[in-house]
């Protein structure tokens, strides 16, 4: 098949749903052509290639991180991208896969009946929901109309997580058949522990976070809870950057722990594999995820993951096997099972195992094949539906 992706954010620009899907794109790209259609800033080149995918990047102008995007810049890549596109039009494309309905939907839907292919829209969650944000489109009801149409009229419609695919039909009202495929992520690189590059004390106990520091994640809660644990030994690795960074240093401050908390800013692949290899828990108080792909990463090195019970990560998290699922901003439980992973040694080894286990069900080649699949079936409906030539 000759597959274009259309996705505003594909690293080194954006966060979660960027990285699967290039990571999908990189593993399609092993049997099949594939190209991205994505956003450029930040000095990006107009266009080049991630191991055999194709990368062609529209200039949006107004962005100003690479971790987060702002309101500017996602409308600016509809126009820019649909100009960008002129250059794929004798490409042929099999099959579209959007991701994200705000703001990629519409360009994705554009150009499939502009082009008359099929088109596979992706929702990741947080396009749909997201309960920090005064602007999330499920609050904003000038835009529930459109986002319904673009649901309703793809020709296939993936969810990654249950939560999501409720989101769909509670939210929106849209009820259709769907397809439930779990992202997945490529299997990191096996690493020494080495706490001393990170500025850890070797007997320390490590709870690390990963991701963006916006309102969403709720950063500030961990440190919190890192105060409320009282134990001297737990440390906090806080890896990622962003505009609540800021709230995260007064709150260690404030509580005199700042030497116990740290924070790595935004950090290469390997330097972030490396901070999950020195941890021993991973934490998080995001307020709610489409899927979470951070849990898959700790897990793979085996640690447990203490966190609420908001979002898709439910799916495959499990009070008491894979850590604990806490309810939403219960602080005092989450501080609870922290001390409870500190002071038992042996529970944290036995969910290190299981998690090792578990995550062999979520690499990036299991989702892959599910795509495939997919775009396989959606192109042959399509095919079938043409009317035929008179001969």
């Amino acid at each position: 098949m000759n597959i274009l992706f259309c996705n505003y954010e594909y690293p080194p620009l954006g966060g979660g749903g960027g990285v699967v899907m290039a990571a999908l794109a990189r593993e399609l790209a092993r049997r099949h052509s594939v190209t991205v259609l994505t956003s450029r800033a930040l000095g990006l080149a107009a266009e080049d290639r991630d191991g055999g995918v194709r990368v062609v990047r529209a200039p949006v102008f107004f962005r100003k991180e690479k971790a987060v995007a702002n309101v500017p810049s996602m409308l600016a890549y509809l126009p820019m991208g649909a100009l960008a596109a002129g250059r794929l039009r004798r490409e042929r494309f099999d099959v579209i896969n959007t991701h994200f309905a705000v703001p990629t939907g519409p360009l994705g839907d554009w150009l499939s009946r502009r082009w008359a292919i099929p088109n596979v829209l992706s929702v990741h969650g947080g396009d749909l929901y997201d309960p920090s944000k005064r602007l999330s489109p499920h609050r904003i009801g000038v835009l529930r109309a459109p986002i319904r149409r673009l649901l309703l009229r793809a020709d296939a419609l993936v969810g990654q997580s249950r939560n999501t695919l409720h989101n769909v039909a509670q939210i929106y009202g849209v009820r259709r058949d769907s397809e439930l495929i779990p992202l997945g992520i490529d299997r990191p690189p096996q690493l020494e522990r080495r706490r001393a590059e990170l500025g850890l004390p070797e007997d320390a106990f490590v709870m690390a976070t990963v991701g963006r520091v916006v309102a969403r994640k709720a950063t500030p809660q961990l440190v919190r809870a890192l105060k409320a644990a009282d134990r001297p030994r737990a440390h906090l690795l806080v890896v990622g950057d962003g505009p609540d960074a800021a709230n995260v240093r007064a709150e260690a401050q404030g509580l005199g722990i700042a030497d116990r908390v740290h924070l790595l800013g935004q950090v290469s692949e390997e330097q972030k594999y490396r901070a999950l290899a020195a941890a021993d828990v991973f934490v998080s108080a995001t307020q709610h995820e489409g899927f979470g792909l951070v849990f898959l990463e700790a897990m793979a090195y085996g640690l447990p993951v203490v966190c609420y019970d908001h979002g898709g990560q439910t799916d495959f998290l499990v009070e008491g096997e894979t850590g604990s699922v806490v309810p939403l901003n219960d602080l005092e439980r989450f501080t609870r099972a922290l001390i409870t992973l500190h002071d038992r040694p042996d529970e944290r080894e036995r969910m290190s195992r299981h998690n090792r286990r578990l995550i062999e069900d979520y690499f990036i080649d299991k989702c892959a094949e599910r795509y495939e699949t997919l775009f396989l079936g959606v192109v042959e409906r399509a095919a079938s539906s043409r009317p035929r030539a008179n001969r």
